[in-house]
């Protein structure tokens, strides 16, 4: 017998994934507050730019900061990984921060503006009660 999903599972699942896979790393409680702190930046500023921003601290010189062990990272790889999933195969292999830059058009951008926010209240509230921090 076969379950389906809906998609709120889904993103609750894969939620929780990526909090369980960052609890008791050293950089957790920073990754609590950028999680928390997300989807309000995400309406602010905008998916390009909130993006863009946790890849210029999660990078330097186009590598991920010691070896992608650092909350903006693992944060951008999170996001990404959704959003890759969501958009479809087409998205699979590349950068998201320059698919959204370069490629995207409006519609594009406005669904995958909109996934990104509805995937990380998800990922806020399990980071907020599995996280370390304030």
């Amino acid at each position: 017998m076969s379950q389906h999903r809906s998609l709120e599972q889904e993103r609750a699942k894969m939620a929780w994934e990526c909090v369980s896979n960052v609890k008791g790393k050293d950089y957790e409680k920073e990754y609590r507050q950028l999680a928390r702190s997300a989807p309000a930046d995400i309406q602010s500023n905008g998916l390009g730019q909130t993006l863009a921003f946790f890849r210029a601290r999660g990078f330097e010189k186009s590598k991920p900061k010691s070896n992608g062990q650092n909350a903006h990272y693992q944060l951008l790889e999170h996001i990404s990984e959704w959003l890759r999933k969501q958009l479809g195969p087409d998205q699979k292999e590349k950068n998201l921060v320059k698919w959204i830059s370069t490629d995207a058009n409006t519609n594009q951008y406005r669904r995958a503006t909109a996934e990104a926010i509805a995937f990380l209240n998800w990922l806020k509230r399990f980071a907020e009660a599995e996280l370390g921090g304030d």
